[in-house]
């Protein structure tokens, strides 16, 4: 959009474009979401950026009323699917913090010179920035939801020291980490590192929520997951394999105008911000359900079911490999491969005992269908990657190769596992004005036909493969 469009965004304090711009102020140095309910700027003192990591780099620091990095990611880096977009949903899951700029140019088959300088033409930083960034954001919810010591949040959160990590809570923050946690909301008190970390996962719009947990709770694999509670008032759990070790997760239904409550108990704090991010997929938080409800709702059969649920969601997945597995061989075979090759919690929380096994785990083994074990081995040596930041088209073609592979499943893998927005199953009746959001409509037209709590239980025999 122009900066007059966003100026009257701000004006009006229109939540909808949290997480797609930020605006800074020149007289308080200050950069702020568009919904901030400060007193409105005058125009010739604002600026427009694309991301927080840009705002911070022209040298404003956040607002503490209204907590700009707290705000979702930006829907576009879902829908495209060129370098900047595989990229910046790479950082997001923090590999700028494991391997490097040159792990990250890797991944994306280009120069470090070619990514820095198109993510800094198109969102105003660079990679060291954007994960800079992230860091801080990171940093402070430690800092204000837990009772760690602050030497270990700066490592927790990625940062390569002590040092860097006072300087950088300082530019953003305008405080020392200690005057961070000191300012913290009291609603409730910080968390011990066994009891887990409190989060919010902020979301723009609608949110049907309901209709993502039927969906879950159809598809729970027993050891893994688990759906409990009354309708409306469920709360989903599961076990997450991650970098650096272990997490269980937990996710409630009810949203409190505009996020869900959820807490992640980590087995090394390094992996908060990938465990975050693979909720924020798993509940397409990032999602524009404005833009989508738009485009659908002009179409005649839609129009009634984008009517009846706004803001509705096409899932992702936590574990894309585990997804991508789950897919082929279905719940019941799913659910034998947990319990003979799952990693065993060290302390079962639960019905929770297992982590999913993972890919090498199952390439050696001797009794799983020659399918799944030449998908396994894919992803084991890389020659299949299911990752935030994979070609799509690459891995669909790599999928479609492997023995077992139908086109339909390899579509389901595409719309859930790599987050794609825009996949119809084959011979599908999805007409092209349903684009770029073909697979949201498909999700329309499967809840509507299966309405869950409404009507019927949603089934899935193993997952959903199209309506």
């Amino acid at each position: 959009m122009d900066e007059e469009t966003g100026y009257e965004a701000v004006r009006s304090r229109d939540g909808r474009f949290d997480g797609e711009f930020f605006f800074a102020v020149e007289t308080t140095g200050i950069y702020c979401r568009p919904s901030c309910p400060a007193v409105t700027p005058k125009r010739r003192n604002v600026r427009f950026y694309p991301t927080a990591a840009a705002a911070q780099g022209a040298g404003f620091r956040a607002c503490r009323r209204c907590l700009p990095d707290a705000v979702p990611g930006s829907a576009e880096w879902n829908v495209r699917a060129d370098v900047v977009g595989r990229a910046m949903r790479m950082i997001g899951d923090g590999i700028v913090d494991r391997e490097g700029v040159a792990g990250l140019a890797q991944r994306l088959g280009y120069s470090a010179r070619q990514v820095q300088r198109q993510l800094t033409a198109e969102v105003g930083a660079g990679p060291v920035a954007l994960a800079r960034a992230q860091r801080a954001h990171t940093a402070r919810v430690l800092l204000q939801t837990t009772l760690l010591p602050i030497t270990e949040i700066a490592f927790a959160a990625g940062f390569a020291s002590v040092r860097q990590f006072n300087d950088t809570i300082r530019a953003v923050y305008a405080a020392t980490p200690t005057e961070l946690r000191a300012s913290a909301p009291r609603r409730r008190a910080p968390a011990a590192p066994a009891s887990g970390i409190p989060l919010r996962l902020a979301f723009r719009g609608p949110c049907q929520s309901g209709a993502v947990f039927d969906l879950l709770a159809a598809e729970a694999v027993p050891g893994v997951e688990e759906v409990s509670g009354a309708h409306g008032r469920r709360t989903y759990r599961r076990t997450l394999r991650l970098p650096y070790g272990q997490a269980i997760v937990a996710v409630d239904e009810r949203s409190h105008g505009g996020w869900l409550d959820a807490r992640i108990r980590l087995g090394d704090p390094r992996d908060l911000t990938t465990a975050v991010q693979r909720l924020r997929r798993l509940f397409d938080l990032d999602a524009d359900p404005y833009a989508v409800d738009e485009r659908l709702g002009r179409d005649p059969r839609l129009a009634p079911l984008v009517a009846a649920r706004p803001g509705l969601r096409s899932p992702g997945a936590a574990d894309p490999e585990e997804l991508a597995v789950r897919a082929l061989v279905g719940a019941a075979e799913a659910g034998r491969l947990v319990t003979a090759y799952g990693k065993a919690l060290d302390a079962p929380c639960g019905t929770l005992t297992h982590v999913f096994p993972e890919p090498a785990a199952l390439a050696d083994a001797e009794d799983v269908p020659p399918a799944v074990s030449a998908l396994a081995t894919a992803l084991a040596d890389g020659t299949l990657r299911l990752d935030a930041g994979v070609d799509r088209d690459d891995a669909q073609e790599t999928l479609l190769a492997l023995p077992g592979m139908d086109p339909r499943t390899v579509a389901l893998i595409r719309a859930r596992a790599l987050g794609d927005p825009d996949v119809a199953p084959p011979d599908a009746d999805v007409p092209d004005t349903w684009r770029p959001w073909r697979s949201y409509a498909l999700r329309h037209l499967r809840t509507a036909s299966r309405p869950g709590p409404a009507g019927r239980a949603e089934q899935a025999e193993p997952l959903e493969t199209g309506v």
